[in-house]
C-alpha cells in the first residue's frame, strides 16, 4: 500500500500544532524482566503512550481526518461511535480538534476514568443499560447508535468494527513504525482483538517485511470471535459477542483465549516485574505469551502491542474486591 497522506507532515518537529499531532512514534520496549531468560525475545509497542492514552487514537484522527479529505465528513457532522472507551476518548480528541459533535454510546461496563475523560473532552454520552442477548452490551450500543443516526439527518456512524480505515490507520501507524523499529525482524506478532482492526492492520505490515511472520489473536474466553461459546466477561477493550464485518480468520495462524482472571494477573505481573501499568488487555497478552513463549526456538522475535493505561482500570483489574468477585478461571484450548 502507497503511505498514507494523513501523518504528520514533518516528523522532526520539535513543536506539535495541536494534541492530536502528538499520536504515534510511541516506544517499543523488550520484556526482559518477564521473559529475558526464555530464549526467544519478546518486545511490546507502548500504545499506551498515545495522547488519549491507548492505541484507539490513531483510527479516530485517521478516520475523521480521511472523512475531512474525502466530504464524508462536514463541519456540521453529528459522529456517532459505540465504544467500551477508548476509542471514545480518540474520537472526542479528534473531534474537539476540528469542532465536531460527537456522541459516544457506551455501557455500564465502561470504566469510570473513561467515562469521565469522553465527558471532560467535550462529547456527549449515551448509556445504555438494558443486556443484549448474549448478556452483554454490544449489540444494544449499536442498535442505540443506529437509532441516533436515523433521527439526525447529520449523523454519521464511524463503525469501527466495519471501516477499513480502522485497519489502514493501524497498517500506516503502529505496523510501520514497529517494522522500521524492529528492522522488519519480526517472527510472530501477538494481539489482542475486539474489532480486529489493529492485528489486521499491524499484521498486513509487518507481513511485507516478513512475509514468515506468524500472527496470533489473543482473545477473551466468552467472545464469539473465533466461533467458541458466548459467556459473560467483565473485562472491556477485548473480545467481542458479534464477528466484526472486518473479521478475516485466514489471515490468522493462531489463537489464544485468556479469562478475565488471567488477565488480571498477568496485569499484575507485568507491573511487579517490568513497572508498566496497563490495561486490562496488555494482561490478557502476558498471559497468552506466558503460554506461547515456551514453545518458540530461542531466536525468535516476538512483538506485542499494549493498548492502553492501567489508570483507568483502578475500579477494575487493580481494584482487589473486584477482582475476587471474578469466576473461576476457563481454560479453552488454542486453536
Amino acid at each position: 500500500m502507497e503511505q498514507s497522506t494523513l501523518q504528520i507532515k514533518d516528523r522532526s518537529l520539535k513543536v506539535a500544532d495541536s494534541i492530536i499531532d502528538c499520536i504515534g512514534q510511541t516506544p517499543l520496549v523488550r520484556l526482559n524482566s518477564l521473559f529475558g531468560s526464555s530464549g526467544a525475545s519478546v518486545y511490546a509497542k507502548l500504545e499506551m503512550m498515545n495522547p488519549g492514552g491507548s492505541m484507539k487514537d490513531r483510527p479516530a484522527r485517521y478516520i475523521i481526518e480521511q472523512g475531512l479529505r474525502d466530504g464524508t465528513i462536514k463541519p456540521d457532522t453529528h459522529l456517532i461511535e459505540s465504544t467500551s472507551g477508548n476509542l471514545g476518548i480518540g474520537l472526542a480528541l479528534t473531534a474537539k480538534r476540528y469542532g465536531l459533535k460527537f456522541t459516544c454510546v457506551v455501557d455500564p461496563k465502561i470504566t469510570s476514568t473513561n467515562l469521565r475523560m469522553i465527558t471532560y473532552l467535550g462529547a456527549q454520552v449515551d448509556m445504555v443499560t438494558e443486556p443484549d442477548e448474549h448478556g452483554s452490551y454490544l449489540q444494544s450500543r449499536i442498535r442505540r447508535v443506529k437509532e441516533l443516526a436515523s433521527q439526525d439527518p447529520a449523523g454519521y456512524w464511524i463503525n469501527q468494527y466495519a471501516n477499513p480505515l480502522n485497519w489502514q490507520a493501524h497498517y500506516h501507524g503502529a505496523g510501520q513504525e514497529i517494522v522500521e523499529q524492529m528492522d522488519g525482524q519480526i517472527d510472530v506478532l501477538v494481539c489482542a482483538v475486539s474489532t480486529t482492526g489493529s492485528i489486521l492492520g499491524i499484521s498486513r505490515r509487518v507481513k511485507e517485511a516478513n512475509p514468515r511472520a506468524r500472527i496470533v489473536a489473543v482473545d477473551a474466553v466468552g467472545s464469539i470471535i473465533f466461533g467458541t461459546p458466548s459467556r459473560q466477561r467483565e473485562l472491556p477493550g477485548i473480545g467481542a459477542n458479534r464477528v466484526p464485518e472486518l473479521f478475516s480468520p485466514n489471515e490468522i495462524d493462531q489463537v489464544i483465549h485468556v479469562d478475565d482472571r488471567e488477565s488480571v494477573q498477568g496485569c499484575q505481573k507485568l507491573l511487579e516485574r517490568e513497572g508498566i501499568f496497563a490495561g486490562g488487555s496488555s494482561g490478557s497478552l502476558v498471559a497468552a505469551l506466558e503460554k506461547l513463549v515456551p514453545t518458540l526456538r530461542p531466536s525468535a522475535k516476538v512483538v506485542t502491542v499494549f493498548a492502553d493505561r492501567g489508570e483507568r482500570y483502578l475500579d477494575s483489574v487493580y481494584d482487589e474486591q473486584w477482582v475476587n468477585q471474578l469466576p473461576p478461571s476457563q481454560t479453552i484450548k488454542s486453536i
